[in-house]
Formats: structure tokens, sequence, C-alpha cells
């Protein structure tokens, strides 16, 4: 027999199995797309984090909240001073109203709060962008520098905010690739009773077949190809509802995750990337070939040993 014959006739009889035992073959699928699907979910959120914050880690500055009393010649002396430093790109002013009206734009829900005559102030501020490559050891200088000035009443470095978020992604991502193991584990022990049933309902066919003469590779090869479509169905039916939900998210006209608003673009900006899809089906069909893989390894090693043996 040809490869190409041995591989129809692994397809019409992993067909054939998924057929007559299609409720717990169902099963299989079900367990697998649902593990995958909350390791997807989980990429798909810390994706768009990692995304942004690389975007925001581009743009970051160091931004020093000046005393509202300072004098001009004082905040045009301290812009001079800074600029000179190391790592330092550019230094630019924001007074009081600019940083108004700023806050008005990006927050328009906060308009009246902030056109309230009796609402307090707010600082101006130096915001200075810094070159890339810039040493943590001159960016810190820069900012002790700036504490200890007379006309500076607060220092905020977008950095420092921006490491705590890299840490809150690296662990979403780990709990999630971690919750996502322990099911796809579970869906592994699923596929391994599922392909234990197809082989015991299969087993007078599998007698006759080793009576025969009929290689071991002929015996189990329709199992295997059972297991790894199972396991390729739940894969693709993991992006299938992954991709519902970003589509819902995305075409939502209101709600905090819709298209738009800075939650849905921080969390749904973007789908998952064809690379990261593949390698979600591909653990679906590992999971699927390791699941029939110890079944069978299990009933061979229950089946008596040829006479002679």
């Amino acid at each position: 027999m040809s490869a190409r014959q041995a591989l129809g006739y692994f397809l019409r009889e992993a067909l054939l199995s998924l057929r007559r035992g299609w409720k717990v073959s169902l099963l299989a699928v079900l367990t697998i797309a649902v593990s995958l699907f909350v390791g997807g979910l989980f990429l798909l959120v810390t994706h768009n984090l990692g995304e942004a914050t690389r975007s925001w880690r581009s743009e970051a500055r160091v931004i020093a909240y000046l005393d509202p009393s300072a004098e001009v010649a004082q905040i045009e002396e301290l812009s001079r001073s800074v600029a000179r430093r190391e790592g330092v790109d550019a230094v630019t002013f924001v007074s009081a109203e600019e940083a108004r009206v700023r806050l008005r734009e990006a927050f328009p829900a906060l308009g009246d709060i902030v056109d309230d005559p009796g609402a307090a102030p707010l600082p101006p501020s130096l915001e200075i962008s810094t070159a890339d490559g810039t040493g943590e050891g001159a960016l810190r200088e820069l900012t002790e520098s700036l504490a200890g000035s007379a006309l500076v009443e607060l220092v905020d470095d977008d950095r420092a905010w921006l490491g705590r978020l890299d840490t809150v992604v690296a662990l979403a991502r780990g709990a999630g690739l971690l919750l996502g193991s322990l099911l796809l584990a579970a869906a592994v022990f699923t596929i391994y009773s599922v392909i234990r049933l197809s082989a015991y309902l299969y087993r007078e066919e599998v007698g006759v077949m080793r009576l025969v003469g009929a290689t071991e590779a002929m015996i189990r090869g329709p199992f295997y190809l059972e297991g790894l479509m199972q396991g390729l169905l739940g894969g693709a039916t993991a992006i299938a509802a992954l991709g519902a939900i970003w589509l819902l998210a995305r075409s939502a006209g209101t709600g905090p995750l819709s298209a738009g608003t800075m939650t849905g673009e921080l969390f749904f900006g973007r789908f998952l990337p064809i690379p990261i899809l593949v390698l979600l089906v591909a653990l679906g069909g590992l999971a699927g070939l390791v699941g029939a893989g110890l079944s069978l390894q299990r009933e061979m090693a229950g089946r008596p040993a040829p006479d002679g043996a």
C-alpha cells in the first residue's frame, strides 16, 4: 500500500470514528477550544497592552510641574539648564491655560469641572523629551536635579509607571499561559479518554487486523489522525471564538470596549498576529496527538504479547 493509499485509509477510518462517536468527539473538541480560547484571550489582551506600552515608551517624557508663582525669567533659565543635560532632546513649556485645554480635549466628560471658575488652576509644567537609549543613570540624575529645584513642585517620570505596567502585562501573560496550560492538560485527558473509547469500539476490527498481519502503523494511524483532527478543530474553534469576541468589541457602537475608546483600543486595538494564531492551532493538534499517543500506549501495554515473544 502506497503512502497516499494509507493516508486515505487513515482519513476514512478517522472520519468514520468521529461520526460514530460524535458526542464524545464534540466534547474533546470543545474542551480544547475552551483551553485555547482562555489562553488566546489572555494573549490578545496582553499583546495589545504590550504594543501600547512600547508605543508609550517611545513617547515617554519627564514632566516637571512648576510653582505657579514662578517668574518667566526663572522658568526660562531652568529650561535652558535642563536642555543642556545629557540625553535631553527637547524641553517644552506648558502654561496653566494650555494644560487646561489639553485636559478638556483628553477627557471631554470633565469639561464642566475643568471650566468651573472655582476649580483650582492646573500648574504650569516643563515637558522634557529624552533621546532613545538614554541611560538610567542620566535619567535619575535629571529627575533628582529637577526635584531639588525650588521652582519644581513635583516630578513625574513616565518610565516609572510604564515599568509597573510591564510587570502587570508579564504577570497577566503568565497567568493566562498557566491557566491555558492546565485546561489544555484537561483537554489531553479528554482526548485520551475519547481515543480509548474509539479503540474499544473497534477492538474486534483491530484484533482481525492483527491476525492477518497488519502493522502497528496501519492500526494506530487512524487513531492518531482522529486525535489530530480533534485538536485542530478545537484550535480553529478557539480562533473563531476569539475573532468573534474581537469583532464584537470593535463593532460595538457604545460601551467601554467599543472601537475608538481608550479602553477599547488598549485591550482590543489589534487582533493576534498570524504566527500566534498558527501556534494556537498547532497546540491544539499537538494536544490531540499527545492524547492519542498516551491512549494507544496504554492500549499496547494492556495487550497480551504475541506467541513466542
